[in-house]
Formats: C-alpha cells, sequence, structure tokens
C-alpha cells in the first residue's frame, strides 16, 4: 500500500522567522524526512497542485469553479462550454497604503445572509450578463454568458495578502476591476453588513473572482482513493471516479479503513495557520500531526504496512516532495536534521 500526504505549510513560510522552529520536538517527522529521497519544485499553491496532479489542463485560471460544481449543484453544468468563476465572500480591509483579505476561515457567514447579498449584486448586474449564486454560505459562483479574457488569482494565494496589485488582469480587466469596485459600494451600504458590525463581526464587503474555466473534458486520478475533509479533493474524486471519505482523526483509524492501493490524503490544518501567520498554533498542528500521523505512520513503515510514503508540502517559496520506503529507513548515513534546515536549503 502506498500512501501520499499532502500537507500544505509544513514548512513557515515566512524564512526570516527561524527562531519559529525553536524548541519544537518533531522526531519522528525528522526521522522520515532524514531517509527521504527530496525533490524540489516549483512553488504551488494547493489548488494547482491538485489540478495538476489530476492530469487538468491550466486555462486562463485553473479550473475549480466548473470542477465545484459537479458537487455543489451538477444541474447547472449543462453544457460543458459553460464557463464559471467562483466569487467568493470575503472582507477587506485597509491598513496604511495596503487592501488586505481576509475569507470565511475566519468570519461567519449563514446561507440566508448570502442569499441576500447575492439578490442585491443581481439586481444590479444582471444587466452585464452576470450571475450571482451562492450555493454554499462561503462558496459562491458566477456564470457569465462570455469567456472573460482575465485571469486571476486563487483565494488561498490572497488571505491574509495584500490585493492592490492582484486584482484580475488581461485584455478584460478593467471592466472586473470596475466591477469589483462596484461591488464593495453596495455590499458596504447593505443592512445586514451594518448588522454585523453592530454584532462586532467583519463586514462581507467584497467579493473575490477566481478559478474561472469551463469544464475540464478528462479528470484522471492515480490514486484508488482520496482522504480529506475539503470540498476540492471530493469534487476530484468525484470527477475522476475515484473514491472519496472524510479524513479520520489518525493515522491509525485510517490503516483500519484502507484498502490496498494508492491513497491520497490531504492533510491541510496547517494552512490557515500559516496564512494568518499564528504561529503559536501552526506549532501546535504540528505536535498533533507528529503524535497521530507521523509516529503511526514511521511504525507501519517499519512493520511493511506500508511500502511507500510520500509527503508533499508547498509554501509561497517552493514545493518539496519527501518519498521514503522501509528499506530507506536502514540509510544510516543519512544524518537527522530539524525541520528548520528543509526551509533554507
Amino acid at each position: 500500500m502506498n500512501l501520499h500526504l499532502l500537507i500544505p505549510a509544513l514548512l513557515w513560510p515566512d524564512l526570516s522567522q527561524r527562531d519559529i522552529y525553536h524548541d519544537l520536538s518533531l522526531p519522528t517527522l525528522e526521522i522520515i524526512l532524514a531517509k527521504s529521497e527530496r525533490i524540489k519544485d516549483q512553488p504551488r499553491e494547493i489548488d494547482a497542485w491538485l489540478c495538476h496532479t489530476f492530469g487538468i489542463t491550466k486555462q486562463q485560471d485553473w479550473p475549480v469553479a466548473p470542477i465545484m460544481l459537479q458537487i455543489d449543484s451538477p444541474d447547472k453544468i449543462k453544457n460543458s462550454k459553460d464557463y464559471w468563476i467562483r466569487a467568493d465572500p470575503v472582507h477587506l480591509r485597509i491598513e496604511q497604503n495596503h487592501i488586505m483579505l481576509a475569507d470565511s476561515q475566519i468570519f461567519q457567514i449563514t446561507q440566508e445572509e448570502a442569499n441576500q447579498f447575492a439578490e442585491v449584486l443581481n439586481d444590479n448586474f444582471n444587466k452585464d450578463n452576470l450571475t450571482f449564486l451562492p450555493l454554499c454560505p462561503d462558496r459562491w459562483y458566477v456564470h457569465t454568458t462570455d469567456i472573460p479574457a482575465i485571469h486571476t488569482h486563487s483565494l488561498s494565494q490572497m488571505t491574509c495578502r495584500n490585493i492592490n496589485n492582484s486584482l484580475p488582469f488581461g485584455q478584460d480587466s478593467m471592466r472586473w476591476h470596475r466591477t469589483f469596485n462596484e461591488i464593495q459600494m453596495l455590499l458596504h451600504e447593505h443592512p445586514l453588513n451594518q448588522a454585523r458590525t453592530v454584532r462586532g463581526e467583519l463586514a462581507i464587503n467584497s467579493i473575490w473572482f477566481w478559478g474561472g474555466g469551463t469544464m475540464p473534458k478528462k479528470v484522471t486520478s492515480n490514486y484508488n482513493q482520496i482522504w480529506s475533509h475539503d470540498a476540492f479533493p471530493r469534487a476530484l474524486a468525484q470527477a475522476s471516479h475515484t473514491q472519496h471519505a472524510e479524513l479520520p482523526p489518525n493515522a491509525s483509524t485510517w490503516q483500519q479503513l484502507a484498502t490496498p492501493g494508492n491513497h491520497l490524503v490531504v492533510l491541510n490544518s496547517l494552512l490557515e495557520k500559516a496564512n494568518y501567520r499564528n504561529a503559536y498554533s501552526w506549532r501546535e498542528n504540528l505536535k498533533e500531526l507528529e503524535r497521530n500521523w507521523f509516529t503511526p505512520l514511521h511504525q507501519a513503515l517499519q512493520k511493511g504496512t506500508i511500502d511507500q510514503l510520500t509527503i508533499t508540502s508547498m509554501n509561497e517559496n517552493s514545493t518539496l516532495n519527501f518519498t521514503v520506503t522501509r528499506a530507506s529507513l536502514w540509510k544510516f548515513w543519512r544524518p537527522i536534521k530539524s525541520l528548520m534546515t528543509y526551509n533554507i536549503t
């Protein structure tokens, strides 16, 4: 049985904060990484990595929106040529000369609120052939009758980032910038946001456009089963006719449930902490992964229950792939290094 762990932000993204690794005890993970064959690749955010891994060709964007529609509302994909864009609710805050973006990881929004926000947007933008569909409270879509000549940055890329230079770009960018500005004005004045502010909640004062495209003709998988809490891996599993299951609480439970074959396990709990630079939570989460996943998987390798373990991690600096087998564990000449070492080499 082969296991591939996808762990975004396994390494802290800010290379200047080397003290974050101080007194961070991860002995099993460090053994696994030291005995692995390591391959360094270009930086990729998680959705781009998943699309690439599942054989999806990049269009103007990675076509996350139409793929996700397969699980959120499959009846909407009536024509493979339909163009869909993710249009997710966000909170923007001005800090000095920056405009910082926060996503739904740090605010709550109900389906009723989403519907009311979308109603206002549709009243205003139907004349432009844009239809907003809040199919989930924090996962919205836009259908457009023409294919816009724009490229976008994914929401994951922009979380807790300055968006000043990251709005849609391309031949039709000015139109989408105007749309972006109009949306901010409409939402700023919305009574729901005034009520949210009174309650001490973040206002939903903008929309982030990303992940546009048409449904790919083919989605392929090298895995027999995919395990995750997230919607996008589940959508890819469905599109590639691969089994999907919810992520178990630990590797020991996973071993009891898994059948022979190739498995992809998505462990992305570190990503939110890294995006929002929550150092303490990131460190504590890593310790949990050490106990719940790395230690039992190392034992499984030693026993031969798992033939091969691959760990892929990415952040804004690089993508690293570590592959270890049972035989690799005997390579005593490979010294054990701290996790920090892999962040700077």
